[in-house]
C-alpha cells in the first residue's frame, strides 16, 4: 500500500470491522477508477448456475483484480469499492467473499440492494477507485482492438521507408 494512503475508522462512527470509514490520500499519487465489474468470464457469459451468487461475487471481483493489475496494482491499492447486489438477502455471502478476498485495512465499502443489474441473470456487480503512489509505473496492458499509439507507428514507418531505400 502507498505511504500517502490512511485507513480511519473514527472512534465517533460505531465500530465495524469489514470496511473502513475513511480513506485519506494525500499527493502524489496516481488514482485509478475501475468500472462495475459482473461475474463474467472471457466468454463473456455469467460463471455458475443460475442463482449462484457466489460464484459470481468471486468471479467478479477476480475481474476487478485483472483490471487493477492492467495498470500495475492489486486489490491492496483499493481505497474504495461500490457493490451492487440484486438480492439483499445475499449480504452475508458477500461479506464472507470481500473478507476472503480484501486483506486488512479494508477499503472503505458501499452496498447498495438494486432491482436488477443491466446483464440479465446478474446478481453482483462491483466498482472501485484504488491509488497507488506516484513512482509506480503502469505495466501497459495487452488491449483487444487497439490502434496503434503514434510512436509504434512512426517506428514502422521509419522500418518500412529504410526497407524501401534497401531495395533502391
Amino acid at each position: 500500500m502507498a505511504a500517502n494512503v490512511r485507513f480511519i475508522n473514527p472512534n465517533t462512527l460505531a465500530p465495524q470491522s469489514g470496511y473502513s470509514y475513511v480513506v485519506d490520500t494525500t499527493g502524489p499519487g496516481r488514482t485509478i477508477y475501475i468500472a462495475g465489474q459482473l461475474g463474467l468470464d472471457m466468454e463473456n457469459k455469467l460463471v455458475g448456475g443460475p442463482g449462484d451468487f457466489r460464484a459470481q461475487a468471486v468471479k467478479a471481483i477476480e475481474n476487478l483484480k485483472a483490471a487493477l493489475a492492467s495498470v500495475g496494482a492489486d486489490l491492496s491499492n483499493v481505497v474504495k469499492i461500490t457493490n451492487y447486489l440484486t438480492d439483499m438477502s445475499h449480504i452475508a455471502i458477500y461479506r464472507e467473499v470481500r473478507d476472503q478476498l480484501f486483506k486488512m485495512p479494508r477499503p472503505a465499502s458501499t452496498a447498495v440492494g438494486i432491482s436488477q443489474l443491466a446483464r440479465p441473470g446478474a446478481l453482483f456487480e462491483i466498482e472501485a477507485i484504488a491509488v497507488l503512489p506516484a513512482a509506480a509505473a503502469a505495466k501497459p496492458a495487452k488491449a483487444r482492438g487497439t490502434a496503434r499509439s503514434a510512436k509504434a507507428k512512426a517506428k514502422a514507418k521509419t522500418k518500412t521507408m529504410a526497407g524501401r531505400r534497401k531495395r533502391k
